[in-house]
C-alpha cells in the first residue's frame, strides 16, 4: 500500500475511533475533529519517509490509547458519576483460579 494509502488508513482509523469513543459528547467530538485534523493539516507537506512513518507510529499508537484507555464519564448530580463503558472495554468478571476452566 503507497504511503498516501497509509495515511489516510491512519486519519480515518482516528476519526472512526473518534467517533465510537465521544460518542454523544458534541464537545470532545468537535475538539478530537479539530486536533486531528489540525495535526495532519500541519504536517501535510512533510516529504523525509523518516518522519512520516514516526508520525504513522504515533497516529497508531494515539488510536489505541483512545480505543483501549478512555472512558466517557458525566455529571448526573452533586457528588454523582454515569460511567458509559464501551462494550470493548467490558472484560468477563470471572474469580481467578489457579486450575484452567472445563470446557462444557
Amino acid at each position: 500500500m503507497g504511503t498516501r494509502l497509509k495515511i489516510l488508513s491512519t486519519f480515518k482509523s482516528l476519526h472512526r475511533t473518534r467517533m465510537a469513543v465521544f460518542k454523544d459528547d458534541d464537545k470532545a467530538l468537535t475538539a478530537a475533529r479539530l486536533k486531528i485534523n489540525d495535526e495532519f493539516r500541519k504536517n501535510k507537506e512533510e516529504t523525509s519517509e523518516e518522519n512520516i512513518k514516526k508520525m504513522m507510529k504515533m497516529g497508531s499508537s494515539v488510536e489505541a490509547i483512545l480505543r483501549e484507555g478512555v472512558l466517557q464519564v458525566e455529571h448526573v448530580g452533586d457528588k454523582k458519576l454515569l460511567l458509559r463503558p464501551r462494550e470493548s472495554l467490558l472484560l468477563e468478571n470471572v474469580p481467578y483460579s489457579d486450575e484452567p476452566r472445563k470446557k462444557a
